[in-house]
């Protein structure tokens, strides 16, 4: 990473954090300076509008899920070659998800939360909508695994399945699913959202 992209990041983590505090209203460049513990003005020479300070956040929150999900050794992109995908790599893909799903309800918590906040303000920002980007990504790679399992109608279900699952980890983090869920980063939590997850894979797949 080079120096200026290093800094990059380094402001974006420090948006990040603001964002899952505060909201939309915690962020300013001279808060994300503060935060960051760099000089005043570096965040606006750096990202000059609101604008490019939002979308560096998006772009920092999206390198650092496909981390995640390269980490868990699930697929950042459709293969070249699809080989079938069966009941015992279901079962390795529901317990795969079961884990991330349960770092972003733990150590990727404050993510999460800032990721919400930037999509809410795609509603009312229509030049942020390319926000939205990342979840079409996730979209693709579900319809790809799910065609591979045998689904019949893999692109629709491939949209339902990042969407139900997407639902469930809003629900474990700031929904009623909080209050009775088993506590995040437990043993407990990981089987609960891989028993949640395979469900929904059977269903879709019939297996």
């Amino acid at each position: 990473m080079s120096g200026r992209a290093a800094r990059v990041a380094r402001l974006a983590d420090a948006a990040v954090e603001l964002l899952a505090e505060g909201g939309m209203r915690a962020l300013t460049h001279r808060a994300v300076d503060a935060r960051a513990g760099m000089p005043p003005g570096t965040t606006s020479a750096y990202l000059r509008t609101r604008q490019a300070l939002i979308e560096a956040v998006v772009q920092r929150l999206a390198d650092l899920d496909r981390a995640d999900l390269a980490a868990h050794e699930l697929p950042t992109e459709a293969p070249r070659v699809a080989p079938p995908l069966g009941p015992e790599g279901l079962d390795q893909l529901a317990t795969g998800v079961a884990e991330v799903l349960d770092r972003w309800l733990t150590t990727g918590r404050t993510r999460s939360l800032a990721r919400y906040a930037c999509l809410l303000e795609a509603v009312h920002r229509p030049e942020l909508r390319r926000i939205l980007d990342h979840g079409t990504v996730l979209r693709v790679q579900a319809r790809d695994l799910l065609a591979r399992a045998g689904a019949p109608d893999p692109r629709r279900q491939g949209d339902q399945f990042v969407a139900f699952v997407d639902g469930l980890l809003f629900d474990r983090l700031v929904g009623a699913g909080a209050l009775s869920a088993p506590p995040p980063g437990t043993p407990a939590s990981r089987e609960d959202l891989r028993t949640g997850v395979r469900t929904l894979l059977r269903a879709f797949t019939g297996a």
